[in-house]
């Protein structure tokens, strides 16, 4: 198994790309490692790499955030040996019980603006935010104004802000004229 990385916009978070699916259906962030335990255990090993400070699992990626006194040499090598002990033996990413919510299910509840937002973001944002090893999802929309939760190598982004204003802001009010700001929930 080739494992490559690539850096993201966050300098505490890399992407690694195992070459294969990791996991079906929404990403899972997990940013301790008792939520690692409870979800996760190949997400709890990557916790076990003293450093790591939050594990983000999509489809055919994994971001890694470390803590600012962490340096990347050091712990790099273990996080790839993790990746490929576990991915490439075949051994479960999720715990069983973590099955992935039914996005179609989630849309029926929302509003027609809101079932819009979501499927613009879906479509044509997340893509983009993906390719910085980070999802976005939105949460809700009321008076005019988008409420999105930035994860994995996006969130503590230094450059999230700006992100998050002059693209997904701008595409937003572009496609749909409702909207009027988009601002991050934790």
């Amino acid at each position: 198994m080739f494992i490559q990385t690539e850096q993201t916009p966050n300098p505490n978070a890399l992407k690694f790309l195992p070459g294969q699916d990791i996991i079906d259906g929404a990403p899972v962030d997990i940013a301790d490692k008792d939520s690692a335990k409870r979800l996760s255990p190949f997400a709890a090993r990557l916790f076990d790499v003293q450093g790591v400070e939050g594990v983000f699992i999509a489809r055919d990626y994994v971001s890694v955030t470390k803590g600012d006194a962490t340096e990347w040499i050091k712990i790099k090598p273990l996080i790839l040996a993790v990746i490929m002990d576990h991915v490439g033996g075949g051994m479960p990413i999720l715990h069983e019980n973590q099955a992935a919510a039914n996005d179609a299910a989630r849309r029926e509840e929302m509003d027609e603006i809101s079932q819009q937002i979501d499927e613009l973001i879906d479509m044509r944002i997340r893509p983009a935010v993906a390719n910085d090893g980070g999802d976005i999802t939105f949460s809700h929309f009321e008076d005019g104004i988008v409420y999105v939760q930035l994860r994995g190598a996006c969130s503590g982004c230094p450059s999230a802000t700006i992100t998050l204003k002059s693209g997904i802001e701008n595409m937003l009010k572009h496609y749909i004229p409702e909207v009027v700001e988009v601002r991050q929930v934790d």
